[in-house]
C-alpha cells in the first residue's frame, strides 16, 4: 500500500469536504423548492379559504349591526319585567299578609262567638239536668211509695191471698227492696 503523505491526505480530506458541501447544497436546494411549494401551496388555501370565508364573516358582522340593538333592547324590556314583577310581587305579598291577618282575626272572633255559643249550651243543659232531675227524682220517689202502699195493702188482705204464708218470702224478693225493710207491717193510714 502507498505510503500517503501529507499532501494526498490533505487532497483526501478536501475532496471529502468538498462532496459534503455538494450533498449539502443539493440537500438545502431540494428543501428549499419543496418548502417554496409548501407556501405556495398553503397561501393558494389561505386564499380560498379567505375567499369564502371573508362573504360569512361579512354576512355576520352586519348580522350584529343588526340584531345588536334589538338584543340591547330585549334586555332592558326584561330588566323592566323583572322590575315589575319585583313591585307586583312585593305587592301581592302585602296583600297576602293583611288577609292572612284578617283570617286569623276573624278565626279568633268567630272561636271566640263559638265558645260562648257551646257554654251557653253547656249551662242550658246543666240547668235542664238540674231543673228535670229534680222533679224526676221526687216523681220517682212518689212512685215507689205509691207502690210500697199499694203492695203493703195488698199484702195485708188475707182473703186475696190463695197462697200460704211461707210462699210469701217469693213474692217479697219479687217486689223490691222496699217490702224487705218492713216485713208484714200494718199498713199505715
Amino acid at each position: 500500500m502507498p505510503k500517503l503523505d501529507h499532501d494526498t491526505l490533505e487532497l483526501l480530506l478536501i475532496a471529502v469536504a468538498a462532496i459534503c458541501i455538494l450533498f449539502q447544497t443539493v440537500l438545502l436546494s431540494s428543501m428549499f423548492f419543496a418548502v417554496r411549494k409548501g407556501i405556495k401551496s398553503l397561501t393558494e388555501q389561505v386564499d380560498d379559504l379567505r375567499s369564502s370565508a371573508m362573504p360569512i364573516i361579512q354576512h355576520t358582522r352586519g348580522f350584529m349591526e343588526r340584531v345588536t340593538p334589538t338584543v340591547e333592547q330585549t334586555a332592558k324590556n326584561v330588566a323592566d319585567i323583572s322590575q315589575s314583577i319585583k313591585e307586583n310581587t312585593a305587592k301581592v305579598s302585602a296583600s297576602a299578609s293583611e288577609i292572612v291577618e284578617r283570617v286569623n282575626v276573624q278565626s279568633s272572633r268567630v272561636n271566640t262567638m263559638i265558645s260562648s255559643a257551646l257554654d251557653a249550651v253547656d249551662n242550658a243543659a246543666s240547668f235542664v239536668a238540674v231543673a228535670v232531675d229534680k222533679p224526676i227524682r221526687q216523681f220517682s220517689g212518689l212512685l215507689a211509695s205509691v207502690k210500697a202502699i199499694v203492695e203493703t195493702l195488698g199484702a195485708s188482705q188475707p182473703s186475696q191471698r190463695t197462697r200460704p204464708t211461707a210462699a210469701r218470702p217469693v213474692s217479697r224478693a219479687a217486689s223490691g227492696p222496699a217490702d224487705e225493710a218492713e216485713p208484714e207491717a200494718e199498713p199505715v193510714l
